[in-house]
């Protein structure tokens, strides 16, 4: 493996966990709202990022590299009472996360790495259904969030989501 594509997929281990941080940080703030059913959502999506970062992590060491782990910066977001401010910032990381991947994905093809770009290939896939699921939470809350009734009700229904883990073969 090249040097440069396993640094940035070291790096993207630190990107990982920082996500799984910032959806926590998320469900914390709608916990101190109130809304359980928003909370539960994005602490699912917090376990979904650690497990990628572990993902990346297994990848390297099946790939006699080495893994350095890093400091996980602290979420600098500050919400105000604006209970759709998390969710767009939750797009907004997930666009950034989408460029990171990408960026490796580039990296690797063009080292010929094909190893690495199917392995990449899954997030591809992931980063596309990440940004479509906080595009969709949005609309929802534009929608609903304004009525009270609205708003419970899509509390109930993100209290609904389950979590699977990653069947990804690496």
């Amino acid at each position: 493996m090249e040097k440069k594509v396993a640094e940035m997929l070291n790096e993207q281990i630190n990107k990982e966990f920082y996500s799984a941080y910032l959806y926590l940080d998320i469900a914390n703030f709608y916990s101190t709202k109130g809304l359980d059913g928003f909370a539960g959502w994005f602490e699912i999506q917090a376990k979904e990022e650690r497990d990628h970062a572990l993902l990346f992590y297994k990848y390297l060491h099946n790939n006699d590299e080495c893994v350095t782990l890093q400091s996980i910066s602290k979420p600098e977001q500050l919400f105000d009472d604006d209970l759709s401010a998390p969710l767009k910032a939750s797009l907004e990381h997930e666009k950034y996360v989408t460029g990171l991947i990408n960026a490796i994905y580039a990296a690797a093809l063009k080292a010929d790495d094909f190893r690495t770009v199917q392995f990449l290939d899954w997030f591809v896939k992931e980063q596309g259904e990440e940004e479509k699921n906080s595009l969709d939470l949005i609309t929802k809350m534009q929608l609903f969030g304004s009525d009270t009734k609205g708003l419970y009700m899509l509390n109930s229904e993100l209290a609904g989501r389950t979590y699977t883990a990653p069947s990804l073969v690496i």
